[in-house]
């Protein structure tokens, strides 16, 4: 398969970074991860980090970004992705109070807005879905849909989280065809065959890894990216697995 790199993303490792912000980075280092996709960082200076990726070897595949900083502080956020060498901005989460046909209208209006000023920076945003963006709007598609299919291709891509897909019965391998042409990143789960659908390990549950790995190896991905949002293990050891079942298969 096509070589392309692995990051985990660092709210897996939230507690760990609470407690030691640089130690969490090495041990990712240390089990064989390319990159790191922030989400925070854990009260440093994109300075100090900076210093820390190239300490260890690691690269900063992106960073999720809070809806009010890219509304409020945008300036601030290219800023410091220049610093990392990021080359991509995730818009990660929408509060419940975002989630309302008219908000939905609004955020495609901003989103376009902003992902033209990232752009205009040398800088790509994309959007991370979770299940509530496939409810159907009043037009019968899905929220995920008029997201990226209103917003102007060249200012919004895509980052596909294949769990909260699969979740809602939806093929994520559909998806990443479908929209080929605009995901340059992938978050990369796992889930439990039970009626709980928990997290869970790459490999170690009912989805179809093997099917999306061949597929994005046929798009343009740029980086796969772990995230385990809760785990019945440590999170080191969670990340530890799935990083080792990617090198397993990705290397065939």
């Amino acid at each position: 398969m096509r070589e392309i790199p692995i990051a985990v993303q660092m709210y897996t490792l939230r507690e760990e970074s609470a407690r030691d912000f640089s130690g969490t980075l090495k041990k990712v280092a240390e089990l064989g991860y390319d990159g790191v996709e922030f989400a925070g960082y854990g009260g440093l200076t994109a300075k100090e980090v900076r210093q820390l990726l190239d300490e260890y070897g690691l690269k900063a595949a992106s960073s999720h970004v809070p809806l009010d900083d890219l509304k409020n502080n945008l300036d601030q956020v290219i800023a410091d992705q220049k610093i990392l060498e990021s080359s991509y901005i995730v818009c990660p989460f929408l509060p419940p109070d975002s989630r309302t046909e008219a908000a939905y209208q609004g955020l495609i209006t901003l989103l376009d807005e902003v992902g033209e000023k990232c752009r205009a920076a040398g800088l790509t945003l994309c959007y991370h879905n979770h299940d509530f963006e496939l409810d159907r709007l009043a037009d019968g598609r899905m929220a995920l849909e008029a997201i990226l299919d209103d917003t102007k291709r060249e200012n919004v891509q895509a980052e596909f989280d294949i769990y909260w897909l699969a979740k809602r019965n939806e093929n994520p391998v559909d998806w990443i065809k479908r929209y080929q042409d605009r995901m340059p990143l992938v978050h990369l789960k796992d889930m439990t065959t039970d009626q709980e659908q928990f997290f869970a390990e790459l490999g170690a549950g009912g989805m179809d890894i093997e099917a999306v790995l061949e597929q994005g190896n046929s798009n343009d991905i740029k980086w796969w990216v772990v995230e385990q949002d809760a785990s019945r293990r440590t999170p080191f050891e969670s990340i530890e697995i799935s990083i080792n079942y990617l090198k397993r298969k990705l290397a065939k």
